[in-house]
């Protein structure tokens, strides 16, 4: 079984989410570990004028989920 650990979820337009999860595999010497992003299953839709908001808010958990797993590569060594 897998070992899934959050790196970042969050809202994209209000009700829209974006999950982002690292997924380390139980042998990584038979699959590597990855970073799953799960994008919302139906087109995110926004208006044109919250568009500026909607990318900041995706540029914003991609930011928060590196940084995180930034965290985890030091005390995990991954």
């Amino acid at each position: 079984m897998s070992q899934v650990t959050p790196l970042a979820s969050g809202t994209l337009n209000g009700h829209d989410q974006l999950i982002i999860e690292l997924v380390e595999a139980p042998d990584p010497d038979l699959q590597p570990t990855v970073v799953a992003i799960r994008w919302p299953c139906k087109a995110t839709v926004t208006t044109a004028g919250a568009y500026d908001q909607v990318a900041a808010n995706v540029m914003r958990l991609l930011a928060n989920a590196s940084t995180t797993l930034a965290g985890l590569k030091v005390w995990k060594k991954l």
